[in-house]
């Protein structure tokens, strides 16, 4: 996949408004593989719906979503699920792992799927983002930050032409923000991909290729 277009969406929730500020909405705005993007906005300005949208999980707008051209109102569930299996992994703003299982089965559950990446990979990515010592932990013993850092990996371990990271570093310190940034931009080069994040606050100071205003 090359290219994610928004062409004069509309969140429904918004549809009787006449004034637009937003840079996304109600205009035409494509996002390009191999291009890093900054969504930045203002709790309520539709930030979650974005990400909703984008993977197919909520249809509640106006206007036309079209990936590589194709219009993502006529996808099947079919379309959908591979869409999400090999064009596009999506690191959510709250993580949805299994509390249940350990950091590490929370990451090797999805790579079983994909059989992206080695174990040894993964054991050297534990290690880089600092929690080697909480793999066989169960998630629900971890704190928030470092459940974000398995979020990450587990977006991580699989296929994509973009990664969609929706406020990735909410509750990490500078040190740790940055080495999941270094990893997700190894990663996302390697693949040849773009990737978007979203923000109401703190973000990573990447040089992003374009700051969208939503």
């Amino acid at each position: 996949m090359e290219s994610i277009e928004f062409n004069a969406v509309v969140p429904q929730v918004f549809a009787e408004r006449t004034v637009w500020d937003s840079e996304l909405w109600n205009r035409q705005c494509t996002f390009s593989k191999g291009h890093s993007y900054l969504l930045l906005a203002d709790s309520g300005r539709g930030k979650s719906s974005f990400c909703a949208y984008v993977t197919g999980m909520r249809k509640d707008y106006h206007g036309n979503i079209l990936f590589d051209g194709a219009n993502s109102s006529r996808f099947t569930m079919h379309d959908w699920v591979r869409l999400r299996r090999t064009h596009i992994s999506y690191l959510y703003q709250e993580l949805r792992l299994f509390p249940e299982l350990t950091a590490w089965e929370n990451v090797e559950i999805k790579n079983r799927l994909t059989g992206w990446k080695a174990p040894e990979v993964v054991t050297e990515w534990f290690e880089r983002l600092g929690i080697a010592d909480k793999r066989h932990e169960p998630v629900s013993h971890l704190s928030f930050g470092q459940q974000q850092r398995v979020a990450m990996m587990r977006a991580l371990v699989q296929p994509f032409d973009f990664l969609l990271a929706d406020e990735p570093i909410s509750h990490l310190d500078d040190e740790h923000g940055e080495q999941m940034a270094h990893l997700m931009i190894e990663e996302a080069t390697r693949q040849g991909a773009g990737f978007i994040v979203t923000s109401i606050g703190r973000h990573w100071p990447l040089h992003y290729d374009k700051v969208i205003k939503i």
